[in-house]
């Protein structure tokens, strides 16, 4: 079986290259052709139609060196190994390039074998235009040969119909992918544009139907059954509108890879995918500066805690791409470490790597991986973040996020790490539970400890991330796939989100920047709805918000937010070099102050006393506001 298909591959690069040779071949007979009537023709041009037997003899004796030279410099530039279908600016400049060495070839011959100056001068106008036009025509006559032999699949069949597109975006991308769509058998009926320039316009024979605001009427007009979405990534709010306004439509969604992750900048039909709810948050890629994270990770030893998390797993490949000298997977879950440990090993060999099961609440432990590896690199993503449970188990939330995150910060401090970066979350600002509250001092115990220099240590801050354990899109989709409903616990919540590579990139980033005691703030963009990313998601796999799958709104859980929160209050935030990452400039609370209250959870651990952890927290916290339950607020009030 293999050695058939074997065979078979070879037999079809066999075919390719046949036909490779034949297109070169034909192309090099044409240009010799062109190459004579330039000449030829600029003579009877400077001559007015005339044809001086003297300036023959020069031609016929020139004419073989001239057409070698000529079609060297052709090979040399590149013409015979250009995708013409896809010219541009640079095919351009190199066929004016070797028309400009066939001409001064010429001249150089024309010293002995004597022709006009003038006629020189003709020629290259002739030939680069003669030569660029034949290209031009060889993109025609192919194109016309296309649509001709497509013609009968773009013709509407009862009994097999093609399937109707439409494509969103009269761009350059959207434009090299009406041929590919109609040799896969679909039909475009049109595209949408919001450029007015562009409207009644036609490219490759498809008319631009009208603006992005027309899109309902239009999908309605062509009985349109896909619907491909060739928006950059800024447009993303606009995408958004368009999934919003085809809720209710039964049409699918698609969309074609950022620009930055095409091949060559080239799209084709099997790049083609499903929109998901990342492609609406409207982030463009982020842009980093590999080299000032590649001076700080290269070549060290780096530690991740929570290593098996989403954001740790994450921030683990990106790490890799800077090679360093040993990465530590740090998790107390070894089934997710093992499966983080093996997508890296798959993807990045030649990194090494070491997997710790251990707890970062298990003092002990952690100052015992520090001193075996000594890592000059920490990052700290270990931490508890589901709001309602941590609220019903504080206790828990206390040891992890506070006692765990002094455990590595300390060890980082001992063993004389360089750098030590805390994955904080919007939840601390001003927050209204115990996870939020117990991750701000997490903050502060990180700014407090920096003050002893040896280690910099600094905090990186953000929102929610897409798909990530325990988050509200693998909610939701679970929710889908059982057909409905989808639990929103509230119509206005709202939240910032970004995906998880993006959140990772943008922690490296911001880690490479920070001297030291900084609180940086990731920018999350606008805050989306979660009855609007319930909607689209809903919309997104095939089905109608409301009427195939139900909403259902529940309520607020314990120390749950409407609105989520950057900054508070009393902070300030500057400017980095990085345009979507800042600082926050809070004030930090008097080490004694923050001893005492860290003292005091500790013994309340100790007792079991639990209840009495909020107040301690609220001590530590000011902004900190609790839950508290609807039944209780009315008996206080009543009080």
């Amino acid at each position: 079986m293999e050695s058939r298909q074997a065979i078979d591959e070879t037999a079809g690069q066999q075919r390719i290259w046949e036909r490779k040779k034949v297109r070169i071949f034909l192309m090099l007979l044409c240009d010799i052709i062109l190459l004579q009537v330039a000449v030829l023709g600029s003579l009877l041009v400077r001559f007015d139609g005339r044809w001086p037997s003297t300036y023959w003899v020069s031609y016929t004796h020139l004419a073989l060196w001239y057409t070698l030279a000529s079609l060297g410099f052709f090979i040399w530039r590149g013409l015979y190994h250009s995708l013409w279908r896809y010219a541009g600016i640079e095919e351009l400049v190199n066929v004016v390039g070797a028309t400009t060495l066939s001409t001064l070839t010429l001249r150089l011959l024309s010293l002995r074998y004597p022709l006009p100056r003038s006629v020189i001068a003709i020629h290259w106008v002739v030939l680069a235009f003669l030569v660029s036009s034949s290209r031009v025509l060889l993109r025609a006559v192919r194109r016309l040969w296309l649509s001709q032999k497509n013609a009968a699949i773009d013709k509407p069949d009862s009994a097999n119909p093609p399937s109707t597109v439409l494509i969103i975006g009269a761009g350059r991308i959207g434009a090299d992918l009406v041929i590919p769509l109609r040799q896969s058998g679909r039909h475009v009926v049109g595209f949408l544009d919001d450029d007015p320039c562009k409207r009644n316009m036609q490219i490759h024979g498809v008319k631009v139907l009208g603006t992005l605001d027309d899109v309902k009427e239009v999908v309605d007009t062509y009985n349109v059954r896909e619907v491909l979405l060739t928006l950059p990534a800024r447009y993303g709010g606009r995408s958004r509108q368009i999934v919003e306004a085809l809720s209710d439509k039964q049409v699918k969604l698609h969309t074609i890879p950022a620009v930055n992750e095409l091949i060559d900048g080239k799209v084709s039909v099997s790049q083609i995918r499903p929109v998901s709810v990342s492609d609406l948050l409207g982030r463009e890629p982020v842009r980093l500066n590999a080299e000032q994270i590649a001076a700080e990770i290269s070549g060290e030893v780096v530690l991740v805690t929570g290593a098996g998390g989403s954001i740790g797993s994450e921030l683990c490949r990106q790490i890799c791409r800077f090679s360093p000298e040993l990465l530590i997977l740090l998790g107390h879950g070894e089934n997710s470490i093992f499966e983080a440990a093996m997508d890296l090993n798959e993807k990045f060999p030649d990194v090494p790597k070491v997997q710790v099961i251990a707890d970062v609440r298990d003092e002990r432990k952690i100052m015992a991986v520090f001193k075996e590896y000594r890592p000059q690199y920490v990052l700290h993503a270990a931490a508890h973040k589901h709001v309602p449970y941590m609220e019903q188990f504080p206790d828990e939330a206390v040891k992890t996020n506070v006692f765990g995150t002094r455990n590595v910060a300390r060890a980082a401090l001992e063993y004389g790490a360089r750098k030590f970066v805390m994955i904080s979350t919007d939840k601390a600002v001003n927050p209204t539970s115990v996870m939020g509250a117990t991750k701000r001092v997490a903050e502060l115990i990180v700014q407090d400890l920096n003050a002893h220099n040896r280690t910099k240590y600094v905090s990186v801050r953000f929102g929610n991330v897409l798909g990530s354990r325990g988050s509200v899109i693998p909610v939701f989709q679970r929710q889908i796939a059982k057909g409905g409903p989808v639990t929103v616990t509230d119509p206005e919540m709202r939240r910032y989100f970004m995906t998880i590579p993006e959140a990772a990139q943008l922690v490296l980033q911001a880690a490479a920047l920070g001297q030291g005691g900084e609180v940086f703030i990731l920018d999350m963009g606008e805050p989306v709805k979660i009855v609007d990313l319930a909607r689209n998601l809903i919309t997104l796999s095939g089905f109608r918000p409301n009427k195939d799958i139900q909403i259902v709104f529940t309520g607020r859980r314990p120390g749950e937010k409407l609105f989520e929160e950057l900054v508070m209050d009393d902070e300030a935030t500057s400017v980095t070099e990085h345009e979507r990452i800042f600082i926050c400039k809070n004030a930090k609370l008097p080490s004694e102050e923050l001893a005492q209250g860290i003292a005091l959870l500790e013994q309340l651990l100790m007792a079991g006393e639990y209840r009495q952890i909020q107040s301690v927290l609220q001590a530590l916290v000011t902004t900190y506001q609790p839950y508290i339950p609807t039944a209780d607020r009315e008996v206080a009030a009543a009080k």
